[in-house]
């Protein structure tokens, strides 16, 4: 079958709307929202999406929803023709019974009026594209043809089909329904080497392309291996929404935020908590990056009134089938997740439930290990009776972050007990790799307590690397560590954040609140210095790295526990003169020297691949030198104060874009020399020629300003714009008086 793009002259409530489309991110945020800071305090609603559209000449169609948040029912000239509760999944809908000759018109309805219903932003509507597929009546029907490596050496594939059909690979063709294929001169697919393969599929009566790759997976506690290579998972947790854009899921968007992870020295993400976007997975295909796939936040027991829960039971094994049908050619999903965080398993009836999806998922997939975000700490209190806030219900994830932010990563520790262990036991192994969510502390345990055990750090405190990964490296068992979190997101307000409002005291923040802020990225795709951090822990920097924190404020933070620094690359601080500075210099180095303006100003050992310095602020050139344990230079990294007068600068990623091409457009303050000053910050507003401004926005995590009005406030310095082309010609950006053009071709 042929796919066409069905994005186009869309209606949203009546107003024209092209999809991808957050039509949550165009409510009005209010304080007294039911969402809460979960939600960003964002209304949920309803949402009634139309389109017209001419029946096409195939013979055979079908319409694919990549996501339609939540609770999407699909109509066809006025009939129901399919849908799907859950609003992460995507699903196919059969058109030939529904059409006619001449105007179509099609109906998607989705809702998530009743709130709270996530316990984070989800956004609404059709936020990920929706397909056409054309055929004839004997069409290959999209994902019915898989592809598994059984060997490397020979390169031996396996064909599975729904029906016989011939496969081409590189002029090697085989046919049936089930059949093998030995590709000589194989190249394999890893995070190394992305080598990826084209399988030409026919059935004689229709033809389709399948992308794949050669790539075995092995696991045991002496490690997790990819093509027999012993492989150590630096991994960090996503959240789908992008930023200024709200949930909308553009391709360009995914391949972008890969691209920095990657060239960040992540090896690997896990979607949470929702089965992640095929943009995502075709990314990481192309870049080399493993996914942990993850199906739910819950089970049947509800974390929030409105959550999945309500469909759970009916669904589940639809959901796990639509994700594997839609995962299982590409390479870069290594794991499964059945779930997050669940409590379910503190009693007999959960661990059932957990035994069933592992099965369900072996029979529907059994290349993959599965494994899940098993809090230890959550799970053995429920299975306790232990009662933490008796008045606001059980014990769940946010009862959890509640307790976490206080106690911080003592929580490691909190399942380290022999009584905790027993209650955990039965879930965790059920999986196939024993997912742990803040659990180090039972890392050096297992060995004996359970030596059948493979473990992963699923999810894990980012101040904790440092300790965690010296572990990863020490313990076979223990394959890696996903950090929460990779990048910022929107909602869970204020969860990571240092703050210096009096309101930023305490797990849920007020409105304003909007961003968790917390992120080896932040929401814009900046660089932090948790990523640095990051960099040094895992040997992947080429010289020391240098931030500092935010110098422009009077008072001490109030230190959230999900961010081990709010330190950034800047030295750019006007009228902070004679203020203290917290310099932190990263690296996998012994000593640090630091010196301002060529001068010493101090000296330090390097504890945890970090050395930090408190200094007092004058412009200039900061300089840090790294050493070895025996004095020789290992390299050095400066940062500048900003010379003279500051102007607005535009910096659009690409050098010239396609008709419909996503374009990334970063904004900074900054001086003649492009360096960015932190202190000046101001409103900016952006107007776009033979273009659309998609969204608009600074990473400031409290903030009343909106992404979809084109004007927003610089945050220490910087702001995003993200926009899309239209014809070929010249694209041009405009922001306060300053301008660029980059030139649109076919």
């Amino acid at each position: 079958m042929n796919r066409f793009d069905f994005c186009e002259n869309w209606t949203c409530n009546g107003t024209a709307v092209t999809v991808p489309h957050d039509a949550m991110l165009h409510g009005e945020r209010r304080a007294d929202a039911p969402s809460g800071s979960g939600g960003a305090y964002f209304p949920g609603g309803s949402y009634c999406y139309e389109k017209h559209f001419p029946r096409p000449a195939a013979e055979h169609v079908v319409l694919q929803f990549e996501g339609v948040y939540k609770n999407a029912r699909v109509y066809l000239n006025g009939r129901l023709a399919g849908g799907t509760a859950y609003g992460y999944l995507p699903f196919f809908v059969e058109a030939d019974p529904y059409l006619t000759e001449g105007d179509n018109v099609i109906r998607v309805t989705c809702e998530n009026e009743d709130q709270p219903d996530s316990r984070w932003y989800s956004g609404a509507g059709l936020y990920r594209p929706v397909w056409l597929w054309e055929g004839p009546c004997r069409s290959i029907a999209p994902e019915s043809v898989r592809v598994s490596t059984l060997s490397l050496d020979p390169a031996v594939i396996r064909v599975e089909s729904r029906e016989s059909v011939t496969c081409t690979v590189e002029g090697v063709s085989g046919s049936g329904t089930d059949f093998t294929l030995t590709i000589p001169n194989a190249r394999l697919w890893s995070e190394d080497s992305p080598a990826l393969y084209t399988a030409h599929v026919t059935n004689g009566f229709d033809e389709t392309d399948i992308c794949f790759g050669i790539r075995q997976i092995t696991w045991s506690t002496k490690g997790l291996f990819v093509n027999g290579k012993e492989t150590l998972l630096r991994g960090g947790c996503l959240h789908h929404d992008h930023g200024v854009l709200g949930a909308a899921t553009f391709d360009a968007s995914e391949y972008r935020r890969v691209k920095k992870l990657k060239e960040a020295g992540f090896n690997a993400v896990r979607s949470a908590h929702n089965p992640c976007s095929r943009a995502l997975l075709d990314a990481c295909d192309a870049l080399g990056v493993y996914v942990m796939d993850e199906g739910w936040d819950m089970w049947y027991a509800h974390k929030n009134p409105y959550d999945y829960a309500l469909s759970w039971q009916e669904n589940w094994a639809a959901d796990l089938a639509a994700i594997v049908s839609r995962d299982f050619n590409h390479p870069s999903v290594l794991l499964y997740s059945i779930g997050n965080e669940v409590t379910e398993p503190a009693k007999a009836q959960g661990v059932a439930a957990a035994r069933k999806l592992v099965d369900t998922l072996h029979r529907l997939d059994g290349t993959r290990p599965v494994t899940a975000g098993i809090n230890l700490v959550i799970l053995a209190g429920c299975a306790k009776g232990d009662s933490y806030h008796p008045e606001e219900g059980p014990m769940d994830s946010t009862r959890f972050n509640e307790i976490a932010a206080g106690v911080g990563s003592g929580m490691n520790h909190g399942a380290d007990d022999d009584e905790s262990d027993r209650y955990t036991s039965p879930v965790l192994d059920a999986l196939d790799i024993a997912g742990y969510n803040y659990a180090s502390g039972r890392y050096p345990l297992e060995k004996e307590a359970h030596p059948h055990r493979v473990v992963v750090g699923s999810e894990t405190f980012p101040q904790d690397l440092p300790k965690n990964w010296d572990m990863v490296r020490q313990y076979p068992y223990l394959i890696g560590d996903f950090m929460w979190t990779a990048w910022d997101y929107i909602g869970e307000a204020g969860i990571g954040a240092w703050a210096y409002t009096p309101d930023g005291v305490g797990f849920n923040k007020p409105y304003p609140w909007l961003l968790a802020d917390s992120g080896a990225f932040d929401i814009l795709g900046n660089p932090t210095g948790e990523l640095y951090w990051a960099g040094a822990v895992w040997g992947k920097l080429t010289a020391p790295a240098l931030c500092v924190q935010p110098v422009n404020h009077d008072r001490i933070p109030a230190k959230a526990a999900w961010r081990g620094t709010n330190a950034i690359p800047g030295w750019a601080w006007q009228g902070c003169e004679g203020r203290e500075a917290t310099v932190e210099v990263y690296t996998d180095g012994a000593r640090v020297a630091l010196l301002l303006n060529g001068a010493p100003v101090g000296s330090a050992a390097v504890a945890d691949c970090r050395a930090v310095f408190t200094v007092p602020y004058r412009p200039g050139t900061l300089t840090a030198v790294s050493y070895d344990a025996g004095g020789g230079e290992l390299g050095r990294a400066s940062l500048s104060s900003c010379r003279g007068a500051l102007r607005v600068g535009i910096h659009p990623e690409v050098q010239a874009a396609r008709p419909g091409q996503v374009v990334y457009v970063p904004v900074t303050i900054e001086d003649d020399e492009g360096t960015i000053e932190r202190n000046s910050d101001r409103p900016l507003t952006v107007t776009v020629e033979n273009g659309t401004l998609l969204g608009f926005g600074s990473a400031n995590p409290r903030t009343e300003e909106r992404y979809d009005t084109g004007t927003f406030t610089t945050y220490y310095g910087q702001a995003l714009a993200v926009v899309r082309s239209e014809r070929a010609g010249e694209l041009t950006i405009h922001v306060d008086g300053e301008s660029v053009t980059i030139p649109v071709q076919e």
